[in-house]
């Protein structure tokens, strides 16, 4: 019966960061899997949103006096067209391949997303606040989740 070889120390000097628990590998896999379907469903709720602002531009307004970024609402509902169907594209890679590209994806329109509702607080302060939150969950998410770090040490695909 062979023993598995431990890794060798590293060179003085050098830190190696901890290796995660399983209860912190399992937290962040069910936070990925979340991010994955707050990506598709939250990009297509940005897609409809968008689609509303285009198609109707008296349906937003502004809920608060001037407001220094100023953009007409059809101009907010092409934002949020864009950003709704890459959320959605990545939100399946996410879900169906697990592949680094969706994950780093993820992270940058999650993080445009945050721009783009804190410039749109005005005309959905509620909605505004509640997504910035979801993508902060999920820039946490994507970014502390390491696949190859499970209990089984291996990832075969994607989250599903």
């Amino acid at each position: 019966m062979s023993q598995a070889a431990t890794p060798p120390p590293p060179p003085p000097g050098q830190h190696t960061p901890p290796e995660p628990t399983p209860r912190e590998t399992a937290w962040a896999a069910g936070g990925t899997l979340f991010a994955g379907m707050l990506m598709l469903f939250g990009g297509a709720m940005a897609i409809l949103e968008g689609v509303v602002g285009i198609s109707k531009d008296s349906v937003y307004l502004v809920t608060r006096g001037d407001y220094t970024y100023k953009f007409d609402v059809s101009s907010w509902g092409w934002i949020h067209l864009v950003l709704g169907v890459l959320a959605v594209v990545v939100g399946w890679g996410l879900l169906s391949q697990g592949a680094p590209w969706s994950r780093y994806g993820g992270m940058l329109i999650a993080g445009l997303s945050m721009v783009a509702n804190f410039m749109f607080l005005p005309y959905q302060p509620v909605w505004s606040v509640i997504m910035i939150g979801i993508d902060i969950f999920v820039i946490w998410s994507l970014s502390t989740y390491h696949p190859g770090h499970g209990p089984a040490g291996t990832h075969a695909g994607g989250l599903l």
